[in-house]
């Protein structure tokens, strides 16, 4: 005969939060360490109490192990009965577990409309998002995201079950990692504790996060300027040629910042390179010939000079180009170095980006002025 206890491990009746699963949880000792700094985490009532910095930043830090657990032949009525009057963290999903292994997931949904005689096996998502316990958090949260489900699964590296991932805990993964993103393309030297307190940091505070990248872009400004005057005769010779050069450098920083926009957080939920490069090479290739032949006409209706509507064209298509190389390689080659591909956007692809369009225009105005 089915009986609760059996059923279902009950967390109130354990004498800490990981005893409730213990005929569950791996003995695998990193496994253990884990849940125990969880444990810990969760009990705390200051967020910033948690765990090693070992543990930070993956699936373990987030899993709750006080779940409904039940077997794959305990029927809907059985596991009702079970999980009343009892506290879980989480009680949105139920995992159905046979040998210490997931074989699946019942959503609290299909439980409370299912008949008394239905096996938790008839009812279970055989098939739930699933994810190790140092999966990087963004990659699992985006997991959950993409199958959506709400509940997210966690195993050791052998297979067997140490708890799930709430949605609440999935939501807050999300909101951290968009809020750092945002804020290493802003140019802030920190993460995303500096995006969130911005708006109370003191000044000192507040000067330091910024002003690195930006002392990159006074470099850049420097190098830009002797770019421009090896070109001064040039400038005096056609001065219109410094009316479109902000602008060719303008249009290049727009089309790399969407290249780059879309290829950080690609990286980050584990979408290679490999799968957007060509998409995105022909994208801005087909988004610089836009801009140009766009120009061409009006350029001519406003100037008439077919000499510089035509190096001015050249330099968009070309810079527009080379820009969405350099947003895709900076971001690749910062997470081929285990580094947080938004490093690579921002204030220093900018730069770089900058510095290209300003010599490419003046090498194609050079070549095409008379």
């Amino acid at each position: 005969m089915e009986g609760p206890a059996r059923t279902i491990l009950p967390p109130s009746a354990a004498s800490s939060p990981d005893e409730s699963a213990s005929e569950l949880i791996p003995k695998n000792g990193a496994i253990i360490a884990i849940l125990e700094a969880v444990a810990d985490k969760q009990e705390s009532s200051d967020p910033a109490s948690v765990a090693t910095p070992e543990f930070r930043g993956i699936a373990a830090e987030h899993v709750s192990t006080r779940v409904p657990i039940v077997d794959p032949d305990a029927s809907g009525a059985t596991i009702r009965s079970s999980i009343m009057d009892r506290q879980f963290d989480s009680a949105t999903a139920i995992a159905v577990c046979e040998d210490e292994r997931l074989v699946g997931v019942i959503k609290i949904e299909a439980l409370l409309s299912a008949p008394p005689e239905a096996k938790a096996a008839d009812l279970m998502d055989r098939d739930p998002p699933v994810v190790a316990a140092g999966t990087d958090q963004e990659a699992a949260a985006w997991s959950a995201v993409h199958r959506r489900e709400s509940t997210l699964a966690v195993v050791d590296e052998n297979g067997r079950f140490v708890g799930l991932i709430p949605a609440d805990r999935i939501f807050g993964v999300l909101l951290e990692e968009h809020d750092e993103d945002m804020a290493r393309l802003g140019g802030f030297l920190k993460g995303a504790s500096s995006a969130r307190l911005a708006s109370r940091e003191p000044i000192t505070r507040r000067f330091w996060h910024r002003v690195p990248w930006l002392m990159l872009g006074l470099v850049g400004a420097f190098l830009a300027a002797g770019i421009v005057g090896s070109f001064e005769s040039e400038l005096e010779e056609n001065v219109i040629l410094a009316f479109f050069l902000p602008g060719v450098v303008y249009m290049a920083d727009a089309v790399g910042t969407q290249t780059e926009t879309l290829v950080v957080r690609g990286l980050s939920v584990g979408v290679s390179i490999k799968e957007v490069v060509r998409r995105e090479i022909l994208t801005g290739v087909l988004v610089g010939l836009a801009l140009a032949l766009a120009f061409v006409p009006i350029a001519m209706w406003q100037w008439g000079q077919a000499d510089i509507v035509v190096a001015v064209a050249i330099s968009l298509f070309s810079a527009c180009s080379i820009a969405t190389g350099v947003a895709m390689l900076l971001p690749w080659a910062l997470h081929r170095l285990g580094r947080d591909p938004a490093f690579g956007a921002g204030p220093l692809a900018t730069v770089i980006q900058d510095l290209l369009s300003v010599l490419l225009y003046f090498i194609v105005a050079v070549n095409i002025v008379d």
